[in-house]
């Protein structure tokens, strides 16, 4: 039985009987949890032994084509029962569609990754039931398509029971070969930037990106996604190892927003995507945990090469050559241990300590009428997310935060899409306040800072921001309220202090005396902490990195700008640069 075969390797992988790293177990964890709701009102999906073993059947008609079993039929081993058992098993309780329209594997290279992507277009094209099927795999680059389509091709041919159901020509309406199915009319064809294909008017059953750490753009991510919409039960499948470009969509949306799905602790969730991640360990600051000399971790990354002795000896190989070979070590973290080059060795916060000090319904709030209050704001974008921090000195001890974001109300869907964040329930939740049309109005944000200084009477009189895009709303906080505005100059000269202090403070221990941080838990605050990544100079001193930093980490810089207020010494609190109340730090 399949479904006892995934529960069992589930808590062989979580117990460490299988090594593992942190996020495949989080993985196993998530099946073994929607197990247990299975078939709810809240979770209205059920495991099919039926639907998850008729794909596992499929794999074993193929036949590898490299390495010492080249020739003989694949067997799936436990890793790949376990993605294809949850891909294919998982179906919706009344209609029978598969639960999860999107999948996302990452794993080190030579672990059946093509293999496995052109059995998976196969399926859809022949045996998924779907007339007129269009499966495509999409590569920025045409050789790159050739990994999976071209296998797909190969292994078809070789196939007994696809013999005489299947063909591989020229199909005049693509202009391109593909792999036809003529008893449903579907087909399996490429698409490429090199082909000058983008993919308008495709109606993907399944869509394959196959290494998508190379993908600069979300282009064909997309136009596969936008083009499944009328289709009743689509796939988009990603599959990749990671890479050296941070900034390519697949770091920088993709693998962060299903790391945040797998994380028990994170409130993210999305029923509807399944995620595998196998890589050695990082911790939160991107410093490499795992030795890459010590065999006994290269299963995380490995799961199906370290099973032969064969792929064992090649990692001994790729290894010793990096050690010998400086340069080459980055090209052996990235394909061999699957590991983000550089990920993350600016991240700001710790998130694990970041989230132990928001405020819980048990946590007993202190006055906050009775201490100085500061003001923080960040407006540096019209149509995305602005954001207000109040920041209290509440005494030595403890400095508490309590932040509020603003968003167009016309920007919210869009944002949401782009964003891949529940913008709507945290506006629902009143963490977010849209305001209306397009653009940001600074008076509407300067008028909801005023109202909540005197309904809370909150002792705050003066504000820190970043000048760019807020001349009027400075005005608006001298003329109208009264306020003495202080200009934050965005540098390291002013920010790196209170940078570091709100860290530090963060960190802090019982055992360690000084201030320590309280927040109010907004999941757009949580969202910057745990996105913003930080720039330095050549003497280590750092600032928020608002350019290569993963989402809109507004919400932290009001902060920041709030927070130089406190690390100040009283007679250094602000220096006089301008008149009419108008300061500058």
């Amino acid at each position: 039985m399949i479904t006892e075969e995934l529960i069992q390797y589930s808590h062989d992988v979580i117990d460490g009987n299988i090594i593992a790293c942190k996020k495949h177990k989080w993985a196993c964890q998530r099946f073994l949890d929607d197990l247990d709701k299975q078939a709810t009102e809240a979770f209205p999906y059920v495991f099919s032994e039926e639907r998850a073993e008729r794909f596992l059947l499929w794999m074993g008609f193929f036949k590898h084509t490299k390495g010492p079993l080249a020739g003989q039929l694949k067997k799936p081993e436990p890793i790949e029962k376990f993605i294809f058992g949850n891909v294919f098993g998982w179906i919706h309780q009344n209609t029978g569609y598969r639960r999860f329209r999107k999948a996302y594997w990452q794993v080190a290279r030579k672990n059946a990754k093509s293999q496995d992507l052109a059995i998976t277009g196969l399926y859809g094209t022949a045996a998924d039931g779907e007339p007129y099927a269009e499966v495509y795999v999409a590569a920025t680059k045409k050789e790159q398509t050739r990994y999976v389509w071209g296998e797909a091709s190969i292994i078809a041919k070789a196939c007994e029971p696809l013999k005489g159901k299947i063909v591989t020509k020229f199909h005049e309406p693509l202009m391109s070969k593909a792999i036809l199915h003529p008893k449903s009319g579907s087909y399996f064809a490429r698409m490429s930037k090199d082909d000058k294909k983008n993919g308008d008017g495709a109606n993907p059953h399944y869509g394959l990106l196959d290494e998508y750490h190379l993908h600069d753009t979300e282009e064909y991510y997309n136009v596969l996604t936008s083009g499944m919409k009328t289709r009743k039960q689509p796939l988009l499948f990603i599959i990749t190892t990671a890479g050296e470009h941070l900034n390519n969509p697949c770091y920088r949306v993709e693998y962060r927003y299903i790391s945040d799905i797998l994380d028990p602790d994170s409130e993210m969730s999305n029923e509807r995507y399944f995620a595998m991640v196998n890589e050695l360990e990082v911790d939160d600051e991107g410093n490499l945990i795992d030795d890459i000399k010590d065999e006994k971790c290269w299963p995380k990354a490995n799961p199906i090469v370290c099973l032969t002795p064969e792929g064992i000896d090649s990692i001994r190989d790729e290894v010793a050559t990096a050690l010998d070979k400086p340069e080459k070590m980055s090209d052996v973290l990235t394909k061999t241990f699957d590991i983000w080059v550089n990920q993350g060795s600016s991240n700001y916060m710790n998130f694990v300590k970041w989230k132990s000090r928001g405020i819980t319904k048990k946590t007993i709030l202190p006055d906050l009428t009775k201490c100085e209050c500061y003001v923080g704001v960040d407006l540096t974008s019209k149509i995305d997310l602005a954001s207000v921090a109040f920041v209290f000195d509440v005494s030595d001890e403890l400095v508490m935060i309590k932040s509020q974001s603003f968003m167009p109300e016309e920007m919210l869907k869009t944002k949401m899409k782009t964003d891949k964040m529940p913008y709507d329930l945290w506006r629902d939740q009143g963490w977010l306040i849209t305001t209306p049309g397009e653009v940001l109005d600074d008076r509407f944000i300067a008028k909801y800072i005023d109202d909540e200084v005197k309904r809370n009477k909150y002792n705050a009189k003066m504000c820190g921001y970043d000048m760019y895009n807020a001349t009027q709303f400075a005005n608006v906080m001298t003329d109208d309220y009264g306020f003495t505005m202080v200009v934050m100059r965005q540098g390291i000269p002013t920010l790196h202090e209170p940078t570091k202090a709100l860290r530090e403070m963060v960190y802090r221990t019982e055992d360690n005396p000084g201030k320590r941080i309280l927040h109010c838990n907004s999941p757009l605050l949580n969202m910057a902490a745990k996105n913003a990544v930080t720039r330095r100079d050549h003497n280590g001193n750092m600032m928020l990195d608002k350019e290569h930093s993963f989402t809109n980490i507004d919400p932290m810089a009001a902060v920041v700008n709030g927070m130089v207020f406190i690390v100040r010494t009283p007679e250094k609190k602000v220096s006089v640069y301008e008149s009419r109340g108008l300061r500058v730090v």
